[in-house]
């Protein structure tokens, strides 16, 4: 009896694995060669996959490059797609030539692993032998990119180190170009530029005279000034932006301009020359204290000083700031003092002083006048509550705009500290870097100056039924009031006060209705 022979069984066919290969360089420099290194990733990932054709592999068409982008996170167009590919299921496996070209960042890593195992997709590097679908692969991935993201921090911590020790001995470490200088292409120090260096002392003068920030920025724009304009190699033209209260701030307070250097809140003599007098300098600084960075909101008054910023010398165009004489150590004279006359000498100004009781003592009595006018005193207190409306939505906005740049600052030193590893020319990652921590604690530092601002425009906002009455009663009810109320409502009603010390006189310009009253003769 004969066996029957079994029939033969045919091959089973493999099923096809789809595989995208992904490829990464972190700059730009070499992109433009015919065989680049995104090439040469790309080539190995098909190769890879050629010797894995009898499993079913198969490389798709499909290109998946990203030049010039960090690994720091995801913010990658072409990693961008792949994502979006892989959910919509075009995607079964995903070859790179290193785990560190698809991330290097631990956690954003974990983020695509729990893509990859939810859509059923592999992970696999050329030449470290991994691959994900099995749990030996996987623990490999895990440890290997410990190490990539241990290195980026060690990194970034050698360049903040480097960054730190160069500012102690006073150097420039680059960054961008402010007004008033220019970096040498060669010694790559600062060099003064003239002309622009005749203009940052023109500004700061300016902040002198006017008392506040908002007039100078509205001078500079009639004058067409900007700020620092500078040709890179590669962007083209950067810079030359309109002044705004934010970069007058910064140009006021930079040490640089006093032959400084900073790093956090040390500050280093810099090799560099200064443009600006340390004396001018402390004055700037001092004025900016007092006035706050907004250069209108409401500041301290400790000797009672109801003229601080609103009285004028009339012949020097210039702000009369209060001052105190002592006699025998018990008794306070107080006056208001020409800057000019203060500054250049007493014959320089026909102005020189006034004592404050009776210029204030004068104003006083001139708003009187308005407490018996209701329709002028409604105008003024509606239009006075306007501009604290106006100005809380300012800082307002102002507060959300540094928040914004906070995180976009705190993004990019990621980012830097993923590129320093892999660039032979670090200086200019190093510069930005340097950047990036002087601006952080500067903006953080404003945003608490605008959270101080805004508290007190809430406290000293004073009830329009009260103000009514503490005016239309001047008489009987002023002597009642403190000195921080009586203020309040100096400054709620004036705009200005000029005084002219040739002819003795007083022009006092009231808020909201821009009467002008003359006052009698001395």
């Amino acid at each position: 009896m004969s066996r029957r022979k079994p029939a033969p069984v045919a091959p089973v066919k493999p099923t096809t694995i789809r595989c995208a290969i992904y490829t990464r360089k972190s700059t730009e420099e070499g992109l433009e060669q015919e065989y680049n290194s995104l090439d040469a990733q790309r080539d190995a990932g098909e190769n890879y996959i050629k010797s894995q054709a009898s499993e079913g592999w198969v490389a798709l068409a499909e290109q998946y490059d990203d030049g010039g982008f960090t690994g720091g996170n995801m913010d990658r167009p072409a990693l961008k797609r792949l994502m979006a590919d892989i959910e919509a299921g075009k995607i079964d496996a995903v070859v790179v030539y290193k785990v560190d070209r698809l991330s290097r960042s631990l956690l954003d890593f974990a983020k695509m692993m729990q893509a990859f195992e939810k859509h059923n997709v592999s992970f696999i590097s050329v030449t470290q032998s991994l691959n994900t679908s099995n749990s030996m692969g996987r623990l490999m991935l895990n440890v290997l990119l410990s190490f990539a993201q241990f290195e980026r921090e060690v990194t970034g911590e050698r360049i903040r180190d480097k960054i730190a020790a160069t500012r102690r001995k006073g150097k420039w470490t680059g960054g961008w170009p402010i007004l008033g200088y220019d970096v040498d292409p060669v010694t790559h120090k600062l060099i003064v530029n003239a002309v622009e260096s005749g203009r940052v002392k023109t500004i700061f003068k300016l902040y002198l005279e006017r008392g506040s920030m908002m007039p100078v920025v509205e001078e500079l724009a009639k004058r067409g000034w900007r700020n620092k304009q500078w040709q890179t190699r590669k962007a083209g033209v950067r810079g030359g932006m309109v002044f705004t209260r934010t970069s007058l701030y910064k140009l006021l307070t930079n040490v640089v301009y006093i032959g400084k250097v900073k790093y956090k809140k040390e500050v280093h003599d810099g090799e560099h020359e200064g443009i600006i007098d340390p004396a001018v300098w402390q004055q700037v600084q001092a004025q900016l204290e007092r006035n706050g960075r907004a250069g209108g909101a409401p500041i301290n008054n400790k000797y009672g000083a109801m003229l601080k910023g609103l009285i004028r010398c009339v012949p020097c165009k210039c702000a009369m700031s209060p001052s105190i004489a002592t006699r025998r150590k018990t008794k306070r004279y107080r006056y208001y003092v020409c800057q000019v006359a203060q500054k250049t000498g007493w014959k320089t100004c026909p102005s020189k002083s006034i004592p404050a009781g009776q210029i204030e003592e004068l104003v006083v009595k001139q708003l009187k006048k308005v407490g018996k006018d209701p329709l002028l005193l409604r105008e003024v207190l509606a239009a006075a509550h306007e501009q604290d409306a106006v100005r809380k939505t300012e800082l307002e906005a102002e507060r959300r705009g540094l928040e914004r740049e906070i995180r976009q600052w705190n993004n990019e030193m990621k980012g830097i500290a993923a590129l320093a590893g892999k660039t032979e020319d670090s200086s200019l990652l190093t510069a930005r870097l340097a950047e990036l921590q002087e601006c952080i604690p500067k903006a953080e530092g404003r945003i608490q100056q605008i959270d101080e601002l805004l508290k007190a425009i809430r406290q000293q906002t004073i009830d329009e039924a009260d103000a009514k009455l503490a005016v239309s009663l001047f008489d009987p009810v002023w002597g009642t009031l403190t000195n921080h109320e009586q203020t309040r409502i100096v400054q709620l009603l004036v705009e200005q006060v000029g005084y002219d010390g040739s002819t003795g006189k007083v022009a006092i310009t009231f808020r909201a209705s821009g009467i002008k009253a003359l006052a009698q003769q001395r």
